[in-house]
């Protein structure tokens, strides 16, 4: 069971969205499909080198209520950090969902 008073973050759902222009050219936007309550809880961190850059990784848990259609294509927003979404599991029976995602930073 999901306790409401945990739910203490705002997050905004987003999926991406390709657009063509009069051009031709193809432009990627994120489109909002939500904006929930949801507990957020930072799994681990770490920091590695790759290209001779410095990069910084968190993985994340968030616990939101069932939604459908999210995927793992789609990606999180929270307190000014981007989420990218890795995998989603379902808690009881469309109880709530369980969000593991990944945030990078440069």
């Amino acid at each position: 069971m999901i306790n409401a008073g945990e739910l203490d973050r705002r997050l905004t759902l987003q999926r991406k969205t390709i657009t063509t222009d009069s051009y031709g050219a193809e432009t990627v936007a994120w489109a909002t499909l939500a904006t929930v309550w949801g507990k957020k809880t930072d799994m681990r961190g770490a920091e590695r080198y790759s290209a001779a850059q410095s990069i910084a990784e968190v993985d994340t848990k968030f616990v939101i209520r069932y939604r459908r259609g999210l995927n793992p294509v789609d990606r999180i927003t929270c307190e000014g950090r981007t989420y990218d979404v890795g995998g989603i599991l379902e808690i009881g029976r469309h109880e709530g969902m369980e969000i593991h995602a990944k945030a990078r930073a440069e």
